[in-house]
């Protein structure tokens, strides 16, 4: 994955909710995507367990788990979006690597037990 732009978005004072309502300004939808200053953007670098389609009841489980702490995440301060040579996905939604710190937001879901490597195309949760 060829990483193109590296900057840093000052989200201080910036409080994320779920996406439970419109506008979608500052919320989170899953494990791996979220709105930020109205832009959606897909977590690049990995794939999380559905929610709103599961196709069992662990992958919901893992999916909203995956949710929770996507939301804790950006909730506890500032953070950097990297862009890949790939801009957008095939539903518009900008694709971004997610860091603080140095650290991918990817790479903590995955460790947690909480997202796959994106490996262009979903595996199975179940």
């Amino acid at each position: 994955m060829l990483l193109l732009s590296l900057y840093s978005v000052d989200s201080q004072g910036t409080t994320f909710t779920f996406c439970d309502h419109s506008p979608r300004v500052n919320c989170v939808v899953d494990g791996d995507t979220f709105w930020y200053k109205g832009r959606k953007i897909r977590i690049a670098d990995i794939d999380t367990a559905e929610i709103s389609r599961p196709k069992c009841a662990a992958e919901k489980r893992l999916g909203l788990r995956a949710k929770t702490r996507l939301y804790e995440l950006l909730n506890a301060g500032s953070f950097s979006l990297q862009s890949i040579e790939r801009d957008k996905d095939y539903f518009g939604r900008d694709l971004r690597i997610i860091t603080r710190n140095g650290t991918s937001f990817g790479d903590i879901l995955i460790r947690e037990g909480l997202a796959h490597k994106w490996i262009g195309r979903r595996q199975t949760w179940c």
